[in-house]
């Protein structure tokens, strides 16, 4: 295994982490988690089975009536000394990521920002939880709402922001009382580990966080969680296909829900467009993390009249990209996450040569480099019968589409059973402002590529999901409304006074 070199020794666990202690499987089963840009291992990981997980469902439950009656004060504290403490090890923190999930260090030190300002938002939000005092329809009543945390929360995360989405989950569900079991993704479960062991030195109670792991058991972990009556709320970041699945299965015990699932999105480039921005913000939206993201643009629609400056400027651009490690000089864009990730990408690309499209640059594996490299690829012909056209690609490549009217994009862009974001770039406000309107996407980013931001609400429609992370909506995820009817007051009143 390679010898790691963190500042801070004590963020790499080769264990999980329940009821406050690091700790291997009751079996002693364990899995390897490999570097996708050399194949060499990283290091191993427990291999969490049903019993194992119960026990850590157990120690949320446990820990819960407790953590729940802290002041909103005092959770905040706690949330801001482990803001603080992932900000200290932003370094260590980004080494580790880089080299179970391949993405450059410099986007992995952009993720570790981000997903500290989930913590360092929602510690904020902690002291903001309000009830309602509502006027009753009738005399001698008054209502009242309380807030209250929905109890133990089974958090799913994904591999392509193993540190973003953790926090994205974890930090307004803390914030809101609630105690949580996170099952980090078994591609990249080191970063989950190390900020579980940053939480430990923040001082949260035992059993309140809990990491586990699990790759090959993780079907049955996933079962254990969603069908535990312990466990009340559970939110998943995935595909759709998984989704609907723990989706059945959390309906045995009506559990609430909250899933961020698949996405297509369109990236319309209108004809009044300022096309050098609009090439620089498809670029940072197609490209980011190698388009390993749920909200990179699948599918850019061009409109004709700059059809062929913007395939100039944008393909220029991308031949200046350098495949690599992402620990290497220089380099822009490092491995998709494995070997089935590249095959899957280069099946789409040609499965669109195939059906008439022309590659401008790349279109081809990278074998040199390792079996999970893919050059940056750009691809023009597009058409809506192709692969790309029609299923998440989730790789750098970037097909570029001509359309003629507003009408036409608008049609174009909502044929899809998923709905999470889209991006248009144009001059024309009201143009702007109806298509936004139109499209049936959860969220839309106009003359911008990047959407993300810890106050936005992220949210799909049709099968990208249920429910909203981020922001001050994703903290109402977590928590009950309870109300509280108080009567035998008005007409006791009246008649004294």
């Amino acid at each position: 295994m390679p010898k790691l070199k963190l500042k801070n020794k004590t963020l790499f666990k080769e264990a999980c982490f329940v009821n406050g202690d690091f700790i291997s499987a009751k079996a002693g089963n364990v899995f390897n988690v490999t570097d996708p840009a050399t194949q060499k291992i990283i290091g191993k990981c427990p291999e969490f089975s049903q019993a194992d997980t119960e026990k850590a469902i157990e120690a949320a439950a446990a820990a819960f009536p407790a953590f729940k009656t802290l002041t909103g004060r005092e959770r905040a504290r706690l949330l801001r000394k482990w803001f603080q403490l992932i900000i200290d090890n932003i370094d260590d923190l980004a080494l580790l990521l880089t080299l179970e999930n391949g993405k450059t260090i410099a986007e992995a030190k952009g993720e570790i920002g981000f997903a500290a300002g989930f913590v360092e938002y929602y510690s904020e939000e902690a002291v903001r939880i309000y009830g309602d005092t509502i006027p009753a329809s009738v005399d001698g009543k008054k209502i009242l709402t309380l807030k209250e945390p929905v109890g133990v929360c089974a958090l799913i995360t994904p591999w392509n922001f193993p540190s973003a989405m953790i926090t994205r989950k974890a930090a307004p569900a803390l914030a809101a009382g609630c105690t949580v079991v996170i099952k980090a993704p078994g591609e990249t479960p080191f970063s989950g580990l190390a900020l579980a062991e940053l939480a430990r030195q923040a001082g949260f109670p035992k059993g309140v966080i809990n990491v586990i792991t699990a790759l090959d058991n993780t079907v049955e972990v996933g079962s254990t969680l969603t069908r535990s009556p312990l466990v009340q709320k559970v939110s998943f970041t995935g595909s759709t296909a998984v989704g609907k699945l723990l989706m059945e299965q959390a309906s045995s015990t009506m559990k609430r829900v909250s899933f961020e699932l698949g996405g297509n999105a369109p990236l319309i480039v209108f004809d009044d467009a300022d096309v050098d921005q609009a090439v620089e913000e498809a670029i940072a939206s197609k490209f980011r993390s190698s388009g390993q993201s749920c909200v990179c643009a699948n599918r850019l629609y061009v409109h004709e009249s700059i059809h062929d400056e913007f395939v100039r400027k944008y393909a220029a651009v991308v031949r200046r990209f350098k495949v690599g490690s992402g620990l290497g000089d220089s380099v822009s864009h490092g491995p998709l996450i494995h070997e089935r990730a590249a095959q899957k990408v280069h099946s789409h690309v040609l499965d669109a040569v195939e059906k008439g499209a022309k590659v401008i640059v790349g279109g081809a594996l990278v074998p040199s480099l390792g079996q999970s490299f893919y050059l940056p690829t750009v691809l023009t012909g597009m058409k809506a019968n192709m692969l790309l056209a029609q299923e998440e690609t989730f790789g750098p490549v970037a097909g570029i589409f001509s359309f003629n009217s507003d009408q036409q994009v608008v049609s174009l862009a909502n044929e899809s059973d998923v709905g999470l974001a889209a991006y248009l770039f144009g001059k024309d406000v009201s143009r702007l402002w109806r298509v936004a309107e139109a499209l049936q996407v959860g969220m839309v980013g106009i003359n911008t590529g990047i959407i993300s931001d810890n106050a936005a609400p992220w949210t799909g429609v049709k099968q990208s999901g249920i429910g909203r992370e981020g922001g001050k909506y994703g903290i109402e995820e977590y928590l009950a409304t309870k109300t509280i009817t108080l009567g035998g007051l008005g007409s006791h009143l009246k008649s004294r006074i």
